[in-house]
């Protein structure tokens, strides 16, 4: 099992624009991932609710958790796409 920590860039943290784009992108992942904050169980990252439900903010760190084939450049993908702007 591997695991990725990657802090949220979006201004507005994971609300729904910048959650919808993060979801559709691991909706597309060859395997299955999963996302939490600390204090909160984690939730299927292909969930749109699931995702916005943890109500994670500007600077938050979430993990990013998966087991897999392909795991450590699906993991760096989903990373690197929240750590950036997603609601411009």
């Amino acid at each position: 099992m591997a695991q990725r920590v990657v802090s949220i860039g979006s201004r507005s943290g994971l609300h729904a624009r910048p959650a919808a784009t993060f979801v559709q992108a691991a909706s597309q992942a060859p395997l299955r991932v999963t996302i939490t904050v600390e204090g909160k169980p984690p939730v299927a990252a292909d969930s749109l609710l699931g995702v916005m439900t943890l109500g994670a903010g500007y600077g938050d760190q979430v993990t990013l958790t998966a087991e897999g084939p392909q795991v450590e450049t699906v993991l760096e993908e989903l990373a690197t796409l929240l750590s950036k702007e997603l609601d411009a």
